[in-house]
């Protein structure tokens, strides 16, 4: 079976829809419990209502960025593994950058024609064991971690501590790897594609939080209009070079 046949195969589809519906089912659990235990506890009917209503308002427009990223990478793991990874656990760039990595240790890119079943089963077995240890570690370290969160508030109540610093360390680390990397190719292989992105993709969220910060537009959706303004320029880009 050829490789994308196979990544978007009925078998595939069956299982992701029947975790997604599972996970689906647990979320309404939640809300349904949440609402009554609001309701023991006597909180007011019409502001537990708003509350469920702004929370799904608010979801909305950030979700677009996810739609954005599982069409992205549904061209190269297809549409249920995209759809499964990005509406559970993990985010594009993980995925992209793990499913590639995958690929080039059998001698293979992802573009490659030459990726057949057992390249997808690879690819995905590896994206998996490499982020199911997040979901893992929480269960056993997070308490302690989160105790160590509190501890750095508190003693820095400007918004600063461990917290804001480990975050900052985090992105910075992960902005570094990825343009260098993007610039690397630009020099190295004359693909301007990927720096150009990052390029457009900055300026665009720059702007539209420049504006949200002074207007209050732009709020929920600057990420997701980001991508999709950095994807447009990635095409008209590749149409040139």
């Amino acid at each position: 079976m050829p490789y994308i046949e196979a990544a978007n195969s009925l078998p595939l589809y069956l299982i992701v829809g029947g975790i997604l519906l599972f996970i689906a089912l647990l979320c309404v659990l939640f809300i349904v419990r949440s609402y009554r235990a609001g309701i023991k506890i006597g909180m007011d009917r019409r502001v537990l209502r708003r509350a469920i209503t702004s929370s799904a308002t608010f979801t909305v427009l950030p979700s677009v960025s996810i739609l954005l990223g599982v069409i992205a990478l549904s061209g190269s793991l297809g549409i249920p593994a995209s759809w499964l990874r990005l509406s559970v656990i993990g985010n594009l760039q993980y995925e992209a950058t793990v499913a590639e990595i995958a690929a080039n240790s059998m001698g293979l890119s992802l573009n490659s024609s030459s990726l057949d079943v057992s390249a997808l089963s690879t690819i995905l077995l590896v994206m998996t064991v490499g982020i199911i240890w997040g979901c893992l570690l929480s269960i056993f370290t997070m308490k302690k971690y989160s105790s160590k969160l509190a501890i750095g508030r508190k003693s820095n109540t400007s918004g600063g501590g461990y917290a804001s610093w480990a975050m900052v360390a985090m992105m910075i680390g992960l902005c570094s790897t990825f343009v260098g990397s993007y610039i690397a190719e630009a020099f190295v292989s004359v693909n301007l594609v990927p720096v150009t992105t990052v390029i457009v993709a900055s300026l665009f969220m720059a702007l539209f939080e420049l504006v949200s910060r002074r207007h209050k537009v732009f709020e929920n959706f600057s990420l997701a209009l980001s991508m999709l303004l950095a994807m447009i320029g990635a095409v008209v880009v590749s149409m040139f070079v």
